[in-house]
């Protein structure tokens, strides 16, 4: 008989492949997908471990879909989540180390953002959790006997490995570094493991941190640290003359709603005010003398999660944040709401069980809507599968941001013309860098064909390609109705053609309705190299 850990994380891998298979690629997953050909050291927007978690299914199967895309983050979720286990059971008992797992395998954004899609968060959210499962081992060892007071605290080998794991999660996503800083603190608030500061394991950490972000600082050495200028300077200096805007409190407080609103809300305000109790006990000293190890256990999970958690949210307040920026430091706090889950079981075993059980049997109804809707437009008016007529048109609906790769690429296999297009063409250009991870889902496995990127914005592409690689070499230029129907952005390209011309679109179709148009252009004999914006150029030096 399967044990309940095994049965959370079998039943996880089975639903989240579900999903998976039937769920088409979003612009990020695509545009990691071209990481996966262009192996380097590092890359412009994220470092190099998302290439190898997007590439694993494809290499391992020789197929490019969605689902082999995210077979890598697949698996690395459920060993995640079995490390959240093993973390939760060091720390507070099987007991609600079994809440903890299940708490983070109903809560939606994990599921998706860090056990479906494929993204830098994947890796991230495995080495995070490793780190904080050795800082469990290291800091909290186990007593020789039961009855035995609590051990006197002293560093080991484990803080070496910490250095290790913390430069992995680093390489899934520069998050990581908020990890390590959250460690420090707590060796600093922690008066029983201050010692750890000064141990000559910590500078062999530190070498060994150095050490495993070598493809990092590498790969930014050679590109003039143009990453780190991208994710800090760029993001927050304007680029027109305006003064920045104020800090303004109420958009922090709008982050923290729509925060809750991705955790679900039946979990996530449990999340925040068991959170926020924890941390009132902590500041106000209200933990006993006897539970001074329950104390120090808790100090360790806020410390590496609320600076990242809490730090965004209100980042919120000055910039634009994405949802799953947060949500590493909720991941970890799921620890503590577990731990708090088995002394409600205790009191209200029904209620606590109709609290887990009610937000699972809610939300399957709503994921199956979701991927009724986005396969066959069941919400979409027109749409031949709509219920009650439908409510969405296509033109309104975010969900079609969501490509059928396949079926672009059986639109270029069944149209000759286009099919004769692409065997003569050197290379496939677009105005848009996340529509360039499609292209190449799609035209690439009909043929090895370089994909470019036109547009002030190229990421990736200005260290995948030269400006004067593709100077008298004949393309193809495929890009969205939208975009075509920008004719200054139509005149833009074609003056770097002698000749420029539409040869055929090929419509996305949903419940028998166009929910996208894709235009396809032969461009003929490249005349001059497109121009690169300034931070284009430093990625290619």
């Amino acid at each position: 008989m399967l044990t309940i850990l095994a049965r959370w994380l079998i039943g996880g891998l089975i639903f989240r492949s579900l999903v998976a298979y039937w769920l088409y690629p979003g612009f990020d997953e695509a545009y990691y997908y071209l990481y996966s050909l262009h192996l380097d050291w590092s890359y412009f927007d994220h470092p190099v471990l998302v290439a190898l978690t997007t590439g694993f299914g494809v290499w391992l199967t020789g197929a490019v879909s969605q689902f082999t895309l995210r077979i890598g983050p697949l698996l690395l979720y459920t060993a995640s989540l079995a490390l959240l286990y093993l973390t939760g059971a060091r720390l507070f008992g099987r007991k609600a180390a079994q809440w903890a797992i299940a708490i983070a395998s109903v809560i939606p954004i994990f599921t998706v953002g860090f056990g479906i899609l494929t993204l830098p968060d994947n890796p991230l959210i495995f080495f995070w959790t490793a780190s904080l499962y050795c800082a469990a081992c290291e800091f909290f060892p186990l007593s020789p006997a039961p009855a035995e007071k609590v051990p006197e605290y002293r560093p080991s080998y484990r803080l070496a490995l910490l250095g290790i794991l913390v430069g992995l999660t680093i390489l899934g996503k520069y998050h990581g570094f908020l990890l390590g800083f959250g460690l420090v603190v707590f060796a600093v608030t922690s008066d029983r493991h201050r010692r750890a500061l000064f141990s000559p394991w910590t500078a062999l950490s530190l070498a060994l941190l150095l050490l495993t972000l070598f493809p990092l600082w590498y790969w930014n050495w050679q590109h003039d640290w143009v990453s780190f200028r991208f994710q800090l300077s760029s993001r927050f200096d304007p680029k027109t003359n305006t003064p920045p805007a104020p800090y303004n409190p109420l958009n922090a407080f709008l982050v923290f709603l729509s925060t809750i609103a991705y955790l679900f809300p039946t979990m996530g305000i449990p999340l925040c005010w068991t959170s926020f109790q924890a941390t009132k006990r902590i500041i106000t000293s209200q933990f006993p003398a006897a539970e001074r190890e329950t104390r120090d256990k808790y100090l360790l999970i806020l410390c590496v999660s609320l600076p990242i958690a809490l730090g965004f949210i209100l980042l919120g307040g000055k910039t634009q944040i994405l949802a799953g920026w947060p949500m590493p430091g909720f991941w970890g706090l799921t620890l503590i709401l577990g731990d708090r889950a088995v002394l409600w079981e205790q009191q209200a075993r029904r209620q606590t069980q109709r609290w887990l059980w009610g937000t699972v049997c809610f939300m399957l109804p709503i994921i199956l809507l979701l991927m009724l809707h986005l396969n066959l437009g069941t919400l979409q008016k027109p749409s031949q599968y709509a219920l009650f007529g439908g409510f969405i048109a296509p033109e309104s609906d975010p969900s079609r941001e969501l490509i059928d790769t396949k079926q672009l690429q059986r639109g270029f296999e069944t149209n000759p013309t286009l099919q004769k297009a692409l065997t003569e063409a050197s290379f496939v250009a677009t105005n848009a860098y996340y529509l360039g991870g499609f292209l190449g889902m799609a035209l690439i496995p009909l043929k090895p064909i370089p994909i470019v990127c036109f547009s002030e914005d190229m990421r990736g592409f200005a260290s995948w390609t030269k400006p004067e690689q593709f100077l008298g070499k004949d393309g193809l230029y495929v890009t969205l109705k939208r975009f075509h129907e920008m004719p200054e952005l139509t005149q833009e390209f074609s003056a770097y053609f002698s000749r420029f011309e539409e040869i055929g679109t090929v419509p996305q179709m949903r419940g028998g309705a166009v929910t996208e148009v894709w235009y396809v252009y032969r461009a003929v004999e490249m005349l001059k190299a497109y121009p690169r914006s300034a931070i284009d150029v430093l990625s290619n030096n």
